[in-house]
């Protein structure tokens, strides 16, 4: 077991958390990015809506910026963070394997763990044929047969505002909410269709790598290409052991400075916000990268780092 000394650890090695190594490198801070675990993004093919890095594969994205890295005193290892303690001014960041870093702050850029339903055939086809965002798929995917999975009225909202990209939607409602007349009105209008059944399982195709139909509790199948929904999320385990303060819908809280109610813990990315995307969380972590360096610098003003 060794014990280092870092200026800031990063958890988390997507956009955001490469991005602030990026931005904490250039300001000449001592930093750690620990990288585990399968990314978020995993499952999909290519990285959308990134000016620059339009159609990138998330593993060809992540090569490039630790590529980049390497002019600066940033160390990136692949290693797991098990634990965060604070020793006086500094904390303690405890590694998989039991190698310890001192260090004066943290950013988490941990993600979020998306909790898929227990509907046959929906695990097998996440970011194959469900996806959340139609910026990031829908100009490859346009004018086919879309369908939402909608738990409440926002997603009913949702369909409507999908049909930018196909006028072929079917909304998925299974049940779990009322839809008023008013409601009902402005989906005919806007050319969406309502189904209120229970959906059985998700029909794969053939060779099981796209969606066929999806299939309702009488045996009813509606055709269906693709499928956008959004299931609930919850935070990573070293997040929830932390006990940082989360808002109503389990993002962590931030302030003005992406500083958590632990001083000295900072978050950016799909953590803190609803609004997720690899050029959103690279934007955070830029962000938090400027703060964190200014106060820094000015805390520090004239003492070596070390």
């Amino acid at each position: 077991m060794t014990t280092q000394t870092k200026d800031v650890v990063i958890v988390g090695g997507g956009p955001g958390g490469l991005s602030a190594a990026l931005v904490l490198g250039r300001g000449r801070k001592k930093v750690l990015l620990c990288d585990a675990g399968s990314p978020r993004n995993a499952a999909a093919e290519h990285i959308h809506g990134f000016v620059t890095r339009d159609g990138t594969p998330p593993k060809e994205f992540r090569g490039i910026g630790r590529e980049q890295l390497r002019p600066y005193d940033v160390e990136v290892r692949d290693v797991r963070v098990e634990g965060i303690e604070r020793i006086g001014p500094r904390f303690r960041v405890l590694l998989e394997g039991g190698d310890m870093v001192d260090t004066l702050r943290v950013v988490l850029v941990t993600g979020m763990v998306d909790v898929l339903p227990d509907v046959p055939g929906y695990k097998a086809l996440w970011g194959k044929a469900i996806f959340q965002c139609p910026y990031c798929h829908g100009w490859e995917i346009q004018d086919r047969q879309w369908g939402v999975l909608a738990s409440s009225e926002l997603m009913l909202d949702f369909s409507m505002f999908v049909t930018g990209w196909t006028r072929d939607v079917v909304v998925f409602t299974e049940g779990a909410l009322v839809v008023s007349a008013d409601k009902r009105a402005q989906l005919e209008r806007a050319g969406v269709r309502l189904e209120e059944r229970r959906i059985r399982r998700l029909v794969p195709t053939a060779d099981g790598n796209a969606l066929e139909s999806v299939e309702l509790e009488d045996g009813t199948r509606v055709a269906r290409e693709f499928i956008f929904a959004r299931p609930p999320q919850r935070q990573v385990e070293l997040v929830q052991r932390l006990g940082l303060a989360l808002d109503e819908q389990g993002f962590v809280k931030v302030n003005e400075f992406q500083e958590t109610s632990i001083p000295g813990i900072f978050a950016a990315g799909d953590l803190t916000t609803m609004l997720q995307g690899a050029l959103i969380a690279a934007s955070q972590g830029a962000m938090v990268g400027y703060k964190m360096n200014h106060t820094l610098n000015m805390e520090f003003a004239g003492v070596s780092h070390g």
